[in-house]
């Protein structure tokens, strides 16, 4: 059987950067194919290119046998290929239906929204996506924006449909929702091309898959008989360990205590949270983004103000103290946003490293700075924690943002933390510089350290962290033991349920 579309020999070159390298891609007509690859290899500029983002330096693209130009996503569309980016391309302001006709071909001076939106109400039906069109776009959920996003690619034609990381922002129950819509889609004869991260989801509902390694094809697998390992091994070129082991679970006496404590930043809040952790744990804290979880960290590291409650660092009141403070009770902070909150673009690697203990003996001696003994740990750090650099007089914000997350990892955990914030460590990073965080902070834990990771990656909590406590619009909706852990009932706690 031909394909529906073959993309030969695609080069995409941008100043200094060679995106893809004589990619070839070749996808059967009613299949689901994975395209799979590390940050950089080259994935989002193939697709780009297929829905006439960009146009290829050479190379040509087949549909239905027949080479065809694409140089717009209008042209795309028109022929059949629909796609839905990782971050939406709605209009907050607009209804859905107005989202949906936005561009239609077909649009005349002056719409009939009221026949358009009949028409989407029965194509919603069809895949059992209810929504209502009339309701502004701002109103919906992140679930039932994607499903607004797919159902705008299938009303106007689309017979391939390109999906960008379409789980990162899901709970596990609307994951679920979604494999049931693309096989849906697959059983009506569709195409699908699911660019995915996620080693476990691509093999669940793919049929074929494809590995972009430094902008290059490798060639195309069967999702039946292939590992996890096997496809980690693809995307990097080496053997993963993909499940850190951890030593036994011994933990001691209580590290942080949260007491009833509220906070607000500018956009979350905390309402009446309690937890606590432990020496020679990791707490892992469970959620879909924006529900508390950099409020929770904000009013643990003194960066918000809190407004009722408690938070006791090893026995000390740490309520609304400085961070340098609780900094100083050996904690140590990995942020979510390393450009932000981790570290000084423009400073060379040698001051990143010096940052928070820059005032102390031995990095200073009275009001000057010990240059001679902060080259020697800075150095030392860059080779413990593989930083790669021409030197550590390189400016922070020249390294690759895995270099950068290694670098704040490295001054972090040589800081001989007592307890270790980590938020989205591995945000990011490829899966080989993924394997050496989660075993950093399995050490941490094995030295006896308290951990608390905030991830949303569950596969990452549920690997990693020995108790998990679940977030939802600022609440805690359960602490669960590992003999607990249940992707379902944890995806019910995300999506707002009690344990």
């Amino acid at each position: 059987m031909a394909p529906i579309l073959e993309m030969r020999n695609i080069v995409k070159q941008f100043p200094g950067v060679l995106a893809n390298d004589n990619v070839n891609l070749s996808v059967e007509k009613g299949s689901i194919h994975a395209l799979m690859g590390e940050n950089g290899a080259g994935k989002s500029t193939l697709m780009n290119i297929l829905y006439g983002l960009y146009s290829p330096s050479s190379g040509e693209i087949l549909l239905n046998g027949k080479e065809t130009k694409i140089v717009s996503p209008k042209d795309a569309i028109d022929q059949g290929i629909g796609m839905v980016h990782q971050h939406f391309m709605l209009i907050p302001a607009l209804s859905v239906i107005e989202n949906v006709v936005l561009g239609k071909k077909e649009n005349k001076k002056v719409l009939d929204l009221k026949k358009d939106a009949q028409d989407f109400v029965e194509l919603g039906a069809r895949y059992n996506m209810k929504i209502d069109p009339y309701t502004l776009v701002e109103d919906l959920t992140v679930g039932q924006q994607q499903r607004v996003e797919i159902l705008k690619a299938i009303y106007r034609g689309a017979e391939i449909l390109i999906l960008d990381e379409p789980t990162a922002v899901l709970t596990p129950q609307e994951v679920t929702e979604l494999f049931k819509i693309m096989n849906q889609l697959k059983d009506e004869g569709k195409t699908l091309i699911f660019i995915s991260h996620k080693l476990k989801e691509v093999l669940t509902i793919c049929d074929t898959i494809t590995v972009l390694r430094l902008g290059k094809s490798q060639p195309s697998v069967p999702s039946a008989g292939t590992t996890r390992e096997e496809l980690a091994e693809m995307m990097v070129g080496r053997k993963i360990i993909l499940d850190v082991p951890k030593g036994p679970y011994n933990p001691g006496e209580v590290v942080l205590s949260m007491e009833g404590v509220s906070a607000k930043t500018s956009s979350e809040k905390l309402d009446n949270v309690s937890l606590e952790i432990k020496k020679g744990e990791i707490l892992g804290i469970a959620g879909v983004d924006g529900n508390g979880q950099d409020a929770l960290i904000d009013a643990i590291t003194g960066l918000c103000h809190v407004t009722d409650g408690k938070v006791t660092i090893k026995g000390q009141d740490m309520t609304n103290a400085s961070p340098r403070k609780i900094l100083e009770q050996k904690v140590s902070h990995i942020p979510a946003d390393r450009h932000k909150r981790g570290m000084v673009s423009p400073m060379s690697i040698k001051e990143n490293m010096i940052l928070i203990n820059y005032y102390k003996e031995p990095f200073s001696k009275g009001p000057f700075l010990n240059w001679k003994y902060i080259k020697t740990v800075t150095e030392d750090i860059v080779k413990q924690f593989n930083v790669k650099t021409p030197d550590i007089e390189e400016a922070g914000g020249k390294l690759s943002g895995g270099n950068q997350q290694k670098m704040v990892l490295g001054r972090e955990l040589t800081r001989d933390p007592d307890f270790v914030i980590a938020a989205h460590p591995v945000r990011g990073l490829d899966i080989g510089a993924t394997e050496y965080v989660h075993e950093c902070l399995v050490a941490e834990r094995d030295k006896g350290n308290a951990v608390m990771l905030v991830s949303t990656e569950l596969d990452e909590v549920l690997t990693l962290a020995d108790r998990i406590a679940v977030m939802y619009e600022g609440r805690i909706m359960g602490i669960l033991n590992k003999d607990e852990f249940d992707i379902t009932t944890i995806g019910m706690m995300m999506a707002g349920s009690h344990k």
